[in-house]
């Protein structure tokens, strides 16, 4: 009798965690149909259909598959990728306030993507491919910096000395950033002001398959390591007692973490608080167990990134708001709202 009383609210709590993710997943799938027809040249939903089946015309064709569904499955892939980045710097780090915008990563990520576009001749040939390498190796040098100078060796890694060593460090590399971009030459200044704003820029599919790869390989990495990230977050002496070997852990996912928010940030620009949103509230929906909480994050994130970036493309028009202005509308009240009831 006890283990039924004790497997039956399990059992509702499942599937009340499938209903959630279901209507998540209904709700990406309708944003997704939406976007599909929102933009300065308007398709129909027959129009739509009828393209999808290959019976639209060049111009609809040509509308709907070389410009609008690679910029919808990009921002499906970010925002997945930037709401697990966060999940697990959160969960590493047991800080709730932990986010690659806030911390530092995305600012580290972009300073290389600067650099680069600064020397090279023409932002048009730079070859897509490497973006996603320079941002991850940017993101992976910032990230080791704030590990650097906030773990204490008697006291471990403090939530508030992270968020205050991350925002100082993302201060000072925004810095930097605007000191370059005073060398720019118009063209580049524009491309980069765009780019700092959040811009999706890499609206073809070739920013699709330079995105695609690293985020198959390191979110199936991070959804297989939901039980180490359930055991760090009861301490790292209760982690150790289960037989985690914390310190490998803790630096495996942090760097899965660094390499989703380096090569999300190679495309979609500089797009901050979706690693906050996604997992606060994926948490509120599903609770705290890694296993459910992960996917939830991802689709929330999905979520959040193609709607602000539909609201941008269309709010408007013909002109465009930058998805990330769209997103920090939404995450700055949320962020200080967090900040305000989080005891450290």
């Amino acid at each position: 009798m006890t283990t039924l009383s004790l497997t039956a609210p399990e059992k509702r709590k499942r599937r009340r965690n499938i209903l959630v993710l279901t209507i998540v997943g209904a709700l990406i799938v309708l944003a997704f149909l939406i976007s599909m027809n929102t933009g300065y040249i308007r398709l129909s939903p027959a129009e739509v259909i009828r393209t999808l089946f290959g019976m639209g015309t060049h111009n609809q064709s040509l509308i709907l598959y070389d410009f609008r569904l690679p910029r919808i499955v990009i921002s499906i892939l970010i925002g997945a990728g930037l709401a697990v980045s966060g999940c697990v710097m959160q969960g590493v780090s047991r800080n709730a306030l932990a986010d690659p915008g806030i911390l530092g990563i995305n600012a580290g990520a972009g300073l290389t993507i600067m650099l680069f576009i600064s020397f090279y001749p023409s932002t048009a040939a730079a070859p897509v491919f490497l973006l996603p390498v320079l941002a991850l190796i940017g993101a992976g040098l910032t990230a080791a910096l704030i590990y650097a100078l906030a773990y204490k060796r008697h006291e471990g890694l403090l939530p508030t000395r992270l968020l205050l060593t991350g925002i100082a460090v993302a201060a000072a590399i925004s810095a930097a950033t605007i000191v370059l971009t005073l060398k720019l030459s118009p063209e580049k200044y524009q491309f980069v002001a765009n780019w700092m704003a959040g811009s999706i820029w890499g609206t073809n599919w070739k920013f699709v398959g330079a995105l695609f790869p690293w985020i198959a390989i390191l979110l199936p990495f991070v959804f297989y390591k939901a039980r180490a990230m359930n055991a760090l977050n009861l301490g790292e002496s209760m982690a150790t007692g289960l037989g985690v070997r914390v310190e490998k852990e803790r630096l495996a996912l942090l760097a899965a973490a660094v390499g989703l928010a380096g090569s999300c940030v190679a495309v979609s620009g500089g797009i901050g608080f979706v690693g906050l949103i996604g997992p606060h509230l994926a948490r509120r929906l599903v609770g705290s167990k890694h296993q459910i909480l992960l996917p939830a994050s991802a689709l929330l994130g999905s979520l959040l990134v193609i709607v602000s970036d539909t609201v941008g493309r269309s709010i408007l028009q013909p002109h465009e708001i930058p998805t990330g202005i769209v997103v920090a509308v939404i995450g700055a009240p949320y962020f200080l709202y967090l900040l305000v009831n989080t005891k450290s």
